[in-house]
C-alpha cells in the first residue's frame, strides 16, 4: 500500500478507475462524467483525465463529447473473443519472460503468487484480482518486449472484468493453482514449461468463456 502511496496520481487514478470497472462498481452500460469520476475518486482532474484516457484507450470507456463517458457494455460473447486474442501473445510474455527474469520481476512474481494464495484461502475474490493484475505488471516487466506487453494491456482488464462477472465460487482455487504453476514455471527460468502453463491457463479461461455464452 505504500508503494501504491508513491506512485505518481495519474497511474493511481487509473488503477482505482479500473478496479471500479473491473469489479463492476461502475456498471457495464451505465453513463458517468468526468466531475462525478473526479469526485467519486478524490484526485484532481488532471489525473482523471489521464485515466479516462487509458482506460478509453483499452476499450473500457467510451468518451462522448457533451454527452459524459460510456462503460463499455458487457457481451458474454466477448469474452470468448478476448481469449482468442490473448492466447499467443502471452504465450510470448511467458516464455520470454522465462528468459529474461530479473530479480525485481522474481520478486513481483513471488509477492503475486503469495498474493493470490492468501486471497484463496481467505475467499477473497477482489484480492484475487489485484494479484492477478500484479502477476499481469510482472510479465511486462520480465519479458523484456514491449511490443507484446502492449498488445497484452488492454485486453487483460476486460479478461479480469468478465471472469469477475461470470466466475463462480469454486473456480477461485482452480484459477489461482494455474497461475501460479505459471509463476512457478517463470521463475524457474524453464521457457518450454512457461509456455505450456500460458496455454493451460489460457485454455481454462476459454472453458469458463464457453460457459457464459451459452448461458
Amino acid at each position: 500500500m505504500q508503494a501504491e502511496k508513491l506512485q505518481p496520481a495519474a497511474p493511481r487514478a487509473y488503477h482505482e478507475l479500473e478496479r471500479l470497472i473491473v469489479t463492476l462498481e461502475l456498471a457495464p452500460g451505465s453513463v458517468a462524467t468526468e466531475g462525478g469520476l473526479i469526485d467519486l475518486l478524490g484526485f484532481g482532474r488532471t489525473p482523471v483525465r489521464e485515466a479516462i484516457q487509458r482506460l478509453a484507450w483499452e476499450g473500457l470507456v467510451e468518451i462522448r463529447p457533451r454527452a459524459g463517458l460510456a462503460i463499455t457494455p458487457l457481451h458474454p460473447g466477448d469474452w470468448l473473443r478476448v481469449i482468442d486474442a490473448r492466447r499467443g501473445i502471452e504465450i510470448v510474455l511467458a516464455r520470454s519472460a522465462a528468459r529474461f527474469v530479473t530479480r525485481d520481476a522474481a520478486s513481483q512474481f513471488h509477492a503475486a503468487a503469495l498474493a493470490m494464495q492468501k486471497a484463496v484461502i481467505a475467499g477473497d475474490v477482489l484480492g484475487f484480482l489485484q494479484a492477478d493484475k500484479a502477476l499481469d505488471e510482472a510479465l511486462a516487466l520480465a519479458a523484456d518486449n514491449d511490443f507484446a506487453a502492449r498488445l497484452a494491456a488492454p485486453l487483460q482488464p476486460h479478461s479480469r472484468r468478465f471472469w469477475f462477472r461470470f466466475q463462480r465460487d469454486t473456480e477461485l482455487a482452480t484459477s489461482a493453482e494455474h497461475h501460479v504453476a505459471l509463476i512457478r514455471s517463470i521463475l524457474e527460468q524453464d521457457e518450454d514449461a512457461a509456455a505450456h502453463e500460458a496455454e493451460r491457463l489460457m485454455s481454462m479461461l476459454r472453458t469458463h468463456a464457453e460457459t457464459a455464452a451459452t448461458r
